[in-house]
């Protein structure tokens, strides 16, 4: 274990951090596993002290919005959930690991698993971060309002409380891309990778902002709706998951084009790379068999389900290995009633 000790300097005192280093490959994800502890006053958050692997950008900001931290720390933690939930029932499940690295090794392939990963979890603090500001839980931000929006229907107005989805963007940039900014000035290898997860990031951000909606009350006499107010809401995260997800399933595999410093579509360099796409660069390993050194459980004394011809079958899930069937009996209550005599 290595000590590390920072100096970030505040307006009006100086501030000496130590900070342990246990894993190179750590992560800020390990906020929405481990979060615990509260903020108060110039202190900083357990979240943030106990979590290894922050770059020095995301430790000022700790330091200097501290109560933006847990929301931060729900973001990671909700995209690490719906990760979960829309691959149960893949050969890679989005399993996690009980230490900092949250993915173990497996996550240093750029490969299309990465992909979606960065993506979620960057939408995830763009989705908690949106609802505390909405809800007056943050001193930073309060809900958005949009008076007087050009090209605006007649008979309705904007009113309430909208969603503050642009300050979780800005947050979701600031923190979330610390990293991956600071190494884009590393060496070729390492910049290419900065890049992809960048583009990512943007691509988890931008799946929020597609689907915000906006919702309208009535006014009027009898309900006749002679004006109503609307206001802008966030998605719930569940259809951004799936919306990453489609994503997921249309990955383009791209090459970093070292003169010109950007990535490229690797099957045709012409054709733009949409910002709402999931980037990758490399292939991704096989998931079917137990591999220790990348982190991967393979499927073995997995569930599967043989009147399947999806991903959940047994045919996919078990890799052509073969699968044996079980008859479970379980007793339980259906629709009981109590009734006194």
């Amino acid at each position: 274990m290595l000590y590390r000790t920072v100096r970030l300097r505040w307006p009006f005192s100086l501030v000496w951090w130590t900070v342990l280093i246990v894993d190179a490959n750590a992560s800020w994800w390990w906020m929405g596993i481990s979060a615990s502890g509260s903020i108060s006053g110039n202190s900083v958050s357990p979240s943030c002290s106990r979590v290894p692997g922050l770059s020095l950008q995301q430790l000022r900001m700790c330091l200097q919005k501290p109560d933006v931290i847990p929301s931060v720390s729900q973001g990671a933690n909700i995209g690490i959930h719906e990760c979960k939930k829309q691959f149960k029932y893949e050969r890679w499940n989005c399993s996690t690991s009980n230490d900092p690295t949250v993915f173990g090794t497996l996550l240093k392939i750029a490969h299309k698993e990465s992909a979606f990963v960065y993506a979620i979890t960057s939408a995830g603090v763009v989705h908690a971060v949106g609802k505390s500001c909405s809800k007056g839980n943050l001193t930073e931000c309060s809900c958005e309002s949009k008076r007087g929006a050009r090209n605006q229907p007649k008979g309705w107005e904007w009113g309430g409380c909208s969603d503050n989805v642009n300050y979780g963007v800005w947050l979701s940039k600031t923190f979330v891309d610390a990293p991956e900014k600071a190494d884009r000035r590393a060496r070729s290898q390492r910049k290419a990778r900065a890049m992809m997860n960048l583009h990512n990031n943007e691509a988890g951000r931008e799946a929020v902002l597609a689907l915000m909606r906006v919702q309208c009350r009535c006014h009027g006499v009898s309900s006749s709706c002679a004006v109503k107010t609307c206001s802008k809401s966030l998605p719930k995260f569940e259809e951004v998951g799936e919306a990453l997800k489609a994503e997921y399933k249309d990955a383009i595999r791209a090459v970093y084009i070292k003169r010109k410093r950007k990535l490229k579509r690797k099957d045709n360099k012409k054709l733009r790379i949409p910002s709402s796409s999931l980037v990758y660069l490399d292939e991704s390993p096989n998931y079917c068999y137990r591999d220790k050194k990348l982190g991967i459980d393979g499927t073995s004394g997995r569930e599967c389900n043989k009147n399947s011809s999806g991903v959940d079958g047994c045919d996919l899930l078990c890799c052509g290995s073969g699968y044996n069937t079980q008859t479970v009996r379980s007793v339980h209550s259906c629709h009981c009633r109590f009734i006194w005599c």
